[in-house]
């Protein structure tokens, strides 16, 4: 039977991904002590994936930098490899093997980001692949170039040895012990303006290669914005898709991604998660030079953090930590551990927004025994204290309310629920 590729998410995914806080540059022993630091005070409440962003086949990585036409590590099938200068244990060509085994040794889950196509490279040096004496240049497409990085070209669908490269690479990628997937420049590309989806085709190789592979891995697609009318085409080949560009920690940004997430809520099901993208909270930045010293904290205050992991949760966002985790302050680690929160993310369904005014935005979602959950959302400059009619949103009367970021009850309700709201904050009430 077909592997149904849903299996691999039933639930949004949480982890932690190196690109907010190490750029290109993070290195084996980063690695493994952000995975130390998920295993014993994340992993409990469900984070569990260890995501290795782009470029880490560049043995001279620059951090925020991305090296331009610069020599990658690859192996003799035009596969690119983890350098052993950055990550020890891949030496003698094991690859990230001795990371995955580590990481998995700690109950969580290793994730690696790729580009799509073949590395410009191999192309140009005529390496082989692992098809019928092909070459990196029999499959090439040398027009389908991505145009923020240099590292790849485009694979061509209709070429012989195109999918064999793509199943050689998951082959790869599962010997390693691989669990998770982000491939990038796929979901929205600037090549064809009349066609902002036209990476469907190397959408559908590495579907394919995944499903072949034999390893259960999730697929997330990035950059975004995704075109909404390819929703049903990403759906049916991936796990997660990118529903915006690069989030980063700016009002504006999140202020954006309300209406986003309303385009795409009657979208979101089991093992099909559109994706807000990552969360930029806690110290971002770390890169480690001279520039960034010790990073920078983020410049969301305090209320816009609670705002954007209430957006995030209620919503059924994927949910990937961007900051640098073995230095996560109390405050932080609260908010992110917080399972009255998180379990938005495993047990409800049915969330969209319900009502939006000039400063008050509600949205509402409901779980299978009967329970709603109201997140309230003050996107003004000052308090609001806004008088809801639980009525009005299809929840009877009789009720009692608790708040889940204060962990308080709020005791029984009539067919309105006030509630102060901060500038920029939100609250998370449970109706049952």
């Amino acid at each position: 039977m077909p592997i149904d590729k849903n299996n691999a998410a039933i639930c949004p995914p949480m982890g932690w991904n190196t690109w907010d806080c190490y750029g290109t540059a993070v290195n084996e022993g980063q690695l493994r002590a952000n995975a130390k630091f998920m295993a014993e005070n994340l992993a409990e409440s469900g984070w569990e994936y260890v995501v290795c962003d782009i470029q880490w086949y560049d043995p001279q990585a620059r951090a925020a930098k991305f090296n331009e036409f610069f020599p990658m590590e690859t192996d003799g099938f035009s596969r690119l490899i983890p350098p052993a200068n950055r990550f020890p244990s891949a030496a003698g060509g094991k690859g990230f093997s001795g990371i995955a085994s580590y990481i998995h040794g700690l109950g969580l889950k290793f994730g690696i980001h790729i580009m799509r196509g073949i590395p410009r490279l191999a192309v140009h040096n005529g390496t082989p692949i692992l098809s019928r004496g092909k070459t990196a240049r029999d499959i090439a497409s040398y027009y389908s170039v991505c145009p923020w990085n240099t590292d790849m070209y485009g694979v061509n669908p209709d070429a012989e040895g195109a999918q064999d490269y793509y199943d050689s690479l998951f082959e790869l990628y599962a010997s390693w012990g691989v669990d998770y997937v982000k491939a990038d420049d796929i979901s929205f590309t600037e090549l064809t303006p009349r066609d902002p989806y036209s990476g469907r085709r190397e959408i559908e190789m590495i579907r394919r290669a995944i499903d072949k592979c034999g390893r259960s891995m999730v697929l997330s697609l990035s950059p975004g914005p995704a075109p909404a009318e390819a929703a049903e085409h990403l759906r049916k080949h991936a796990n997660m898709w990118r529903m915006t560009g690069d989030f980063w920690d700016n009002w504006e940004q999140l202020y954006e991604t309300f209406e986003k997430c309303g385009q795409w809520s009657p979208y979101v099901s089991e093992g099909c998660w559109p994706d807000c993208d990552m969360l930029p909270i806690g110290r971002l930045c770390v890169y480690g030079d001279a520039e960034s010293e010790n990073g920078r904290a983020t410049n969301f205050t305090r209320n816009e953090q609670v705002t954007l992991m209430t957006l995030w949760c209620v919503f059924r966002s994927p949910l990937m930590l961007g900051c640098e985790l073995v230095n996560m302050d109390d405050w932080t680690l609260s908010l992110v551990t917080n399972g009255e929160v998180l379990n938005l993310t495993k047990t409800t369904s049915g969330a969209r927004q319900v009502l939006r005014t000039g400063d008050c935005i509600v949205w509402k979602s409901a779980d299978s025994d009967g329970n709603s959950y109201l997140a309230v959302f003050n996107v003004s400059y000052g308090v609001i204290k806004p008088e809801l009619s639980l009525a009005g949103f299809g929840i009877g009367g009789g009720k009692k309310a608790r708040d889940l970021w204060e962990k308080r009850e709020l005791g029984e309700v009539g067919d309105r629920l006030c509630l102060s709201v901060e500038p920029h904050g939100a609250r998370l009430v449970k109706i049952y």
